[in-house]
């Protein structure tokens, strides 16, 4: 019989795929456009991709997100995506690691480096998990047992209220990650899981010394949503559609974190489509571009080629976006003047 955490993950993503958990708020990319430059002088052939991301060289800038695992199906889901982000140069993290450290034997549903074996790898545990009993040990662990570059801490604050198990003691976290961060022998980053990281925050975040943050903004899925439909307390139930909208938007989160000027790696994810948004999330100010649930619905399938189609899809028009405004790298697409708002 699966225990409670393992039972969660098939939820998840099964509400994922069949319930209207879309945030109601637009992940913000819809209020910028790109000029475009009639005259790139460029060579198409010649737009140049990559980047690196955790002392790893990438064949594009993206990451497929942290999403799940713990279960068979998880497992079968991780080990597809790896397989494609290690042949198309992308980084992958895998979902959180709690059901892992509480039970080994569901470990085999993150250990994805045999499928990616020179892939930039991220661990995942909840941050609230250092106030229920975890620790460096633990996080530690989560980044050994997988082989990983880089460990991932995750805030989910509303997605634990809502959640019919959530751990909600969210008090005095920050020291607490700040002591996991200075311990860790691995680059440690954080994110957030659908309602965004706000420029104050990410700088409190920087100042403890944090490698990258991934925004995680509103535009994607609502996990208070996917929680709603988990839920048998009815005060929960109704309550969630008040927050069908929760949330800062993607690009209102790196526009944001940009007016800082903080010394750390910048993750756009949180309602990711495809690759002119990619393009627009660097130009603001983005480092790396996470794609989460816009990878699930294929990677449940078996037509492997679909998927590898998407991937190529996502590579293609970020490139075509790049070429269209005349910037041949990745360097020149964030900090070129071609993007304005409407």
């Amino acid at each position: 019989m699966k225990d409670q955490t393992t039972r969660r993950k098939d939820e998840h993503i099964d509400i994922a795929l069949t319930k209207p958990v879309q945030n109601e708020n637009t992940n913000g990319f819809d209020q910028y456009r790109f000029r475009h430059n009639p005259l790139p002088e460029l060579d198409f052939e010649a737009v140049d991709l990559s980047t690196s991301f955790l002392n790893k060289k990438l064949n594009a800038p993206f990451l497929v997100s942290s999403m799940t695992g713990g279960t068979d199906k998880a497992k079968r889901i991780n080990e597809k995506l790896a397989e494609i982000a290690e042949e198309k140069g992308w980084a992958i993290g895998v979902g959180s690691m709690r059901a892992a450290i509480e039970n080994e034997g569901v470990l085999e549903s993150f250990q994805i480096r045999k499928f990616a074996p020179t892939a930039a790898i991220l661990a995942n545990l909840g941050a609230v998990q250092l106030n229920y009993g975890f620790g460096v040990e633990e996080c530690r662990r989560a980044v050994d047992l997988i082989e990983a570059d880089g460990l991932v801490l995750h805030l989910n604050s509303l997605q634990e209220v809502f959640q019919p198990e959530g751990d909600t003691n969210f008090t005095g976290l920050l020291k607490k990650m700040e002591s996991v961060i200075n311990a860790m022998e691995v680059p440690v980053g954080i994110k957030e899981v659908g309602m965004g990281i706000d420029g104050h925050t990410a700088k409190r975040l920087v100042e403890t010394g944090v490698a990258f943050i991934d925004v995680a903004g509103a535009g994607g899925t609502s996990w208070i949503q996917v929680e709603k439909y988990r839920n048998q307390d009815p005060k929960r139930y109704q309550a969630a559609d008040a927050f069908r909208d929760w949330g800062n938007p993607t690009a209102t989160c790196l526009e944001d974190i940009k007016k800082c000027g903080l010394n750390a790696k910048v993750i756009s994810s949180g309602g990711m489509q495809n690759g002119v948004e990619a393009a627009k999330a660097i130009a603001i100010g983005a480092d790396l571009v996470g794609f989460g649930r816009a990878l699930l619905p294929l990677s449940v399938g078996d037509d492997r080629e679909k998927m590898i189609e998407q991937f190529e899809r996502i590579e293609f028009e970020l490139k075509a976006a790049m070429f269209g405004i005349g910037q041949a790298t990745i360097e020149q697409l964030r900090y070129t003047q071609w993007l304005e708002k409407k």
